[in-house]
């Protein structure tokens, strides 16, 4: 692959055609003047060091050097630059509430929308740290194991859907637990968990495991989606849209239980943020993050593109020493007509 990172520059390249009618009109200007200064002949036996091809030739030395510059200027890059570097990072899942109620459109356009655009702010601003995703619903599930290439991660928190888990409901304690197995065993004071959800939770035991995640170094933060009116869940039925119905075929509200993430916040030693301000919630949440203990790991960066121009670059200046030092005087290889 192949490109230019400025091809704008590249516009510049338009002056050699310009400045070689130039040369060329000041080249027979040139010629006509000592054409009335004397016999051709006698004038070129006044000058004989003169030559004829060395003004040309050194122009158009200076044309190709022109012409490298610019696309030196212009930044060529093919190929990629693979670098090691060492940074400081954190251990950080995002649990991502994929069950049927958080299709549920209290806030607009439904729940899972604006916590899937939550989650993709949140990656970008903590790039930096060693970030996982997790998406749960009745069961929990590691959809992407922590890594920098966030790239990656906000791929997979784009195609998270309720349709990838086969249980529905949501499992909080199941979250916990996964978070738990999957943090490496030397993480004890870096393990940071943020689960994103209206907090529907059918499992009571949630809050033990949160607490008991906290003594061995889990810190919990929840957001919640959703309203407390709440907001019928819509369902699929072969193709037909309807709302999911109780048994006396009402719909069922689906309403956000803003109490239950507050309390598992607070188990696990985080905080409770509601969702709706989104920015202020990013930016508590990255300041909290930047709090916990980082540690050293050794990362392969990669650049998709590497530049080039150093190359190029290199051949023009080359190239210009050898016009500077090359002289106007003739060369016993050239012919002895000036006017030519």
């Amino acid at each position: 692959m192949f490109r230019f990172e400025y091809p704008m520059h590249l516009y510049a390249l338009i002056l050699i055609p310009v400045l070689v009618l130039f040369f060329y009109f000041r080249r027979r200007q040139r010629a006509r003047a000592l054409a009335r200064f004397g016999d051709a002949e006698l004038v070129g036996r006044l000058m004989p060091q003169v030559s004829r091809l060395k003004h040309p030739l050194k122009f158009g030395i200076l044309m190709l050097v022109f012409a490298l510059l610019t696309v030196a200027w212009a930044n060529p890059q093919w190929g990629t630059t693979r670098e090691r570097v060492k940074v400081r990072a954190s251990d950080i899942f995002i649990a991502l509430d994929v069950s049927n109620s958080m299709l549920a459109n209290d806030i607009k356009p439904n729940r899972l929308e604006r916590a899937r655009a939550f989650a993709l702010d949140l990656v970008n601003a903590l790039k930096g740290e060693r970030i996982g995703i997790l998406v749960f619903a009745g069961n929990a599930y590691v959809q992407m194991p922590r890594t920098t290439d966030y790239a990656a991660a906000m791929m997979q928190l784009k195609t998270a859907d309720p349709s990838q888990l086969p249980t529905q409901g949501t499992a909080l304690a199941d979250v916990i637990n996964l978070a738990e197995r999957d943090f490496p065993v030397d993480a004890q004071k870096r393990k940071v968990l943020i689960i994103i959800s209206d907090g529907e939770d059918q499992d009571s035991d949630a809050l033990t495991r949160a607490r008991v995640a906290r003594e061995n170094g889990l810190l919990i933060f929840t957001i919640g989606v959703g309203t407390a009116d709440g907001a019928p869940m819509p369902m699929d039925f072969g193709g037909v849209p309807d709302f999911k119905r109780d048994e006396r075929g009402q719909p069922i509200i689906s309403k956000l239980n803003e109490q239950m993430l507050r309390d598992l916040a607070a188990a696990g030693e985080g905080d409770y943020f509601n969702i709706v301000n989104t920015s202020g919630v990013i930016e508590a949440l990255k300041n909290r993050v930047e709090k916990v203990e980082k540690r050293e790991l050794a990362v392969r960066s990669v650049s998709d593109w590497a530049s080039q121009f150093q190359w190029l670059a290199a051949a023009g200046l080359l190239i210009l020493v050898v016009e500077f030092m090359m002289p106007y005087r003739r060369s016993g290889w050239e012919g002895r007509d000036i006017f030519q």
